[in-house]
């Protein structure tokens, strides 16, 4: 039996789930694919006694054979993360320092966010790559051989780049390739590491601009901007490419999967993703109460950027509370009502979230920024990393000095019309008294509410148990009832 609000509790019983259980890789082509040996060279040089292998989930089932092979042959011992604490793209740090980790083995796909705690070690998958098919794809999409053409991938293919790159010269010579780097002394990506002072040599050689953006660099020939350029991504669809996409906005872009050994133009419209992002702005406008949520504990400078968030929404007159709650979901979110719009910091493929089966919005830190910064633009950048967005970054902007904004400023609401105020907050301390309900403004006749989130308590129906502390009688302790809360036994049963 069942009805508009349950089901029948056999069908749970009876219910079929189909699972791809997805079968161990050969002990003999182990080597090959996870690096064991150049992973327990990194591990016997370096002398780390404790390594952390972080897997993602569909690498979990040669976990434990790969963690045998290097226990092996080092003398370090290995700890499996399977369940990483955000996305599994990102190096999870918190997760090594638990069990005391000297370093961290990171393998699948990743962001190359920059970490800073642990020495790192990344291990991609070596996925096959048709060249053949990829040349004449790649042949069919730029049929002018002068084109000018940033060749961009996944990087679990990297492997197999550079052969690409050996086919299409001869026939395609202003073809670049975007070279992996990551950032940070303590990575240990087979000699992949930033380095500034190499970048500023290389572009005063040749009079070249050095673009460096998401753990890639390339460089572009002198007198021309990326602009100029025409992307082809090798990948399957997904976060990695819609970062670039969004990121390069000007640029056309082309993909060949490796998967489904398909070419196509990119023809989704990125101006209508941008007004949906614009949309997201406006309702962070619009909105009184912000959730600045935790979405990485790896990332570097992450504590840097919930700072300024903090001040950036203070200034534009709104309150802010920070969530830290793992892995995201519907329901989590939905348990904090009085908050009108979430901010999301995570690293540049996880920031960009899609927010419409959420309860309220979602944005980015710099969808933030630009709804409460006034010397912040919306313009055909967009900015995905949010270390950019520091003080020293590349699309870094100062916010304004309080004393020249006009207090009684307004602004209409594109979305409901109505008129909103700025800055209410703007002038009052940060740690403000929970005692008073209402706090003046300069003065003036304007009242602000200090603490939204008790305001949004106040008006609830229902606000929790009441402690009643002197007013409860004191008295023995006494049997309570028997049974489960549907029939407890002193109730009897209904005829």
């Amino acid at each position: 039996m069942s009805d508009a609000f349950s089901s029948s509790s056999e069908n749970v019983i009876q219910r079929v789930v189909d699972v791809t259980v997805k079968t161990g890789t050969p002990v003999g082509e182990l080597e090959e694919l996870y690096q064991i040996r150049k992973t327990c060279d990194f591990i016997n040089e370096h002398q780390f006694e404790k390594v952390a292998l972080q897997f993602p989930d569909e690498l979990l089932a040669d976990s434990v054979a790969v963690a045998a092979e290097i226990e092996s042959n080092s003398n370090a011992k290995p700890f499996i993360l399977g369940d990483t604490s955000y996305g599994s793209c990102c190096v999870d740090e918190v997760a090594a320092e638990h069990v005391g980790a000297n370093c961290i083995v990171h393998y699948g796909s990743a962001c190359l966010s920059p970490s800073k705690r642990l020495p790192l070690m990344y291990v991609f998958e070596r996925r096959p790559l048709d060249l053949e098919k990829c040349t004449a794809a790649f042949r069919d999409l730029h049929p002018d051989t002068q084109s000018h053409v940033v060749i961009l991938y996944d990087v679990n293919y990297v492997h197999a780049i550079n052969d690409l790159l050996t086919l299409l010269l001869p026939d395609y010579p202003n073809v670049i390739i975007s070279e992996l780097v990551v950032e940070g002394e303590h990575c240990y990506s087979h000699g992949r590491t930033k380095r500034q002072h190499n970048d500023t040599s290389l572009s005063e050689r040749d009079d070249s601009q050095v673009v460096y953006q998401f753990g890639r660099r390339f460089s572009l020939k002198g007198g021309l901007s990326i602009t100029d350029y025409r992307m082809f991504y090798v990948g399957q669809e997904g976060a990695t490419l819609r970062n670039f996409m969004m990121t390069w906005n000007c640029c056309s872009f082309c993909s060949f999967d490796p998967i489904k050994m398909t070419a196509r133009t990119e023809s989704v419209s990125i101006n209508r993703a941008l007004m949906k992002r614009y949309y997201a702005i406006e309702r962070a406008k619009d909105a009184n109460v912000v959730g600045i949520l935790v979405g990485t504990l790896g990332v570097a400078d992450y504590l840097r950027i919930i700072q300024q968030l903090k001040e950036t929404i203070r200034g534009a007159g709104k309150k802010s509370y920070v969530f830290a709650m793992g892995k995201l979901n519907v329901p989590k979110l939905a348990n904090f009502l009085e908050i009108d719009l979430f901010v999301l910091i995570a690293c540049p493929e996880n920031s960009l979230l899609d927010s419409s089966e959420f309860y309220k919005p979602v944005v980015t830190p710099f969808e933030m920024e630009v709804a409460c910064n006034k010397k912040r633009e919306w313009s055909e950048e967009y900015v995905t990393d949010f270390r950019h967005l520091l003080p020293g970054g590349q699309s870094h902007v100062p916010l304004g000095d309080r004393q020249e904004d006009d207090d009684n400023e307004t602004d209409m609401s594109l979305i409901t019309g109505a008129l909103r105020s700025q800055n209410l907050l703007s002038s009052e301390p940060e740690v403000s008294s929970f005692g008073s309900s209402v706090v003046l403004r300069n003065q003036a006749l304007t009242v602000a509410n200090p603490n939204s989130a008790a305001s949004f308590l106040s008006e609830r129906s229902w606000r929790g148990l009441e402690e009643k502390l002197g007013e409860t009688p004191v008295v023995k302790a006494v049997e309570g009832r028997r049974g489960i809360a549907i029939a407890y036994e002193e109730e009897g049963t209904s005829p």
